[in-house]
């Protein structure tokens, strides 16, 4: 796709080129900044999206303005199902992806999703020095992309509605709910929910038009997407965990002068960290301001959550380790072993 500025590159090769020196035309391009287009679903309030920028203003100040990282935020440069394949074919540098929507091209990317096994806080704060991490980087690297960061999103979902709670697992009987893949919905269909995969930007849309009944997100993204315009409750519980990961083409990556690899990976292991911070304190937040915004709020207790994992994991688990019966087992054992 031609944009801006590919025509002032060609520009430079052109008429302008060669009112230069030849020297003078190879300094240039070798002072140039070197681009990272980042693309990325979350709406700019959402507290990834924060991470995300902070990154990029990072990586300006570490290689003294040699690398700009350009973030589009909300699917302004790409939808969530465009990200892989245009950096795997170098349309643009970068993008994330939230772990689970890997799906089934690699299924293992869904261990840490599913419902209650990898939702514990320190597991999740040293993931990104894990071999777990190293293991799942491996896996990426086969699909034509180079994983270069893991940003921790979320250890607490909501299941909201609008009709009634959902607060027993008998209450999902018939509903309509948001799905998330096609391996982590075996825990809603176990509990007679009619899942339907969709993707996070329109899930309001979807709620409010009647076409779901029933939202699953995480309880930050609950306000940054204000699903309390169009839901009335929301049952707070541990039921995943999310990471988002960043993604680049690896073609750019190797192509980098040492030094921008080099302020790129330092200012990723610092938005590794931020963002554990960031998804704490904005999910401690999040259910007060939900129930500021007129939500009824249920936050459930060991006891619920042990009656919802006994219900919900193992058909999960079972269809995780019949999707990936090699890497399933391994990576099963690395995350217990975080």
């Amino acid at each position: 796709m031609a944009s801006r500025r590919n025509f002032l590159t060609l520009s430079l090769a052109g008429p302008a080129a060669a009112a230069l020196p030849f020297p003078a035309v190879r300094t240039a391009r070798a002072q140039a900044a070197a681009v990272m287009r980042l693309s990325h679903q979350y709406p700019p309030s959402h507290h990834i999206a924060g991470v995300l920028n902070a990154f990029a203003q990072d990586v300006k100040a570490r290689s003294n303005g040699a690398v700009d990282v350009q973030v589009f935020p909300a699917e302004q440069l790409a939808k969530v199902a465009e990200n892989f394949p245009g950096v795997a074919r170098g349309a643009f540098e970068a993008a994330v992806a939230t772990n689970f929507t890997w799906g089934n091209t690699i299924p293992e990317m869904s261990a840490p999703t599913i419902p209650y096994f990898f939702s514990d806080l320190e597991k999740n704060r040293r993931f990104p020095q894990s071999e777990a991490r190293r293991f799942l980087d491996q896996l990426t690297a086969r699909r034509a992309v180079r994983s270069v960061g893991w940003l921790f999103t979320t250890n607490r979902a909501i299941f909201t509605s609008s009709r009634k709670p959902l607060l027993a697992t008998e209450d999902f009987r018939g509903v309509k709910i948001r799905g998330i893949n096609s391996l982590i919905d075996n825990a809603l269909t176990a509990v007679g929910a009619a899942p339907a995969a969709t993707p996070a930007p329109e899930v309001v849309g979807a709620l409010q038009s009647g076409v779901l009944d029933a939202g699953l997100t995480d309880v930050s993204a609950a306000v940054s997407r204000r699903f309390y315009e169009v839901q009335k409750f929301g049952t707070v519980s541990p039921f995943f965990s999310v990471s988002t990961q960043v993604y680049v083409n690896p073609r750019w990556w190797d192509g980098l002068r040492p030094e921008a690899r080099q302020a790129i990976e330092a200012a990723l292991a610092k938005a590794e960290t931020d963002a554990v911070e960031a998804t704490v304190r904005t999910a401690n937040a999040a259910v007060g301001e939900l129930r500021e915004k007129g939500m009824t709020v249920h936050e459930q207790s060991p006891e619920e959550v042990a009656r919802w994992r006994d219900a919900m994991q193992k058909p999960v688990m079972d269809a995780f380790l019949r999707l990936a019966p090699e890497g399933g087992p391994r990576v099963l054992e690395l995350l217990r072993a975080v």
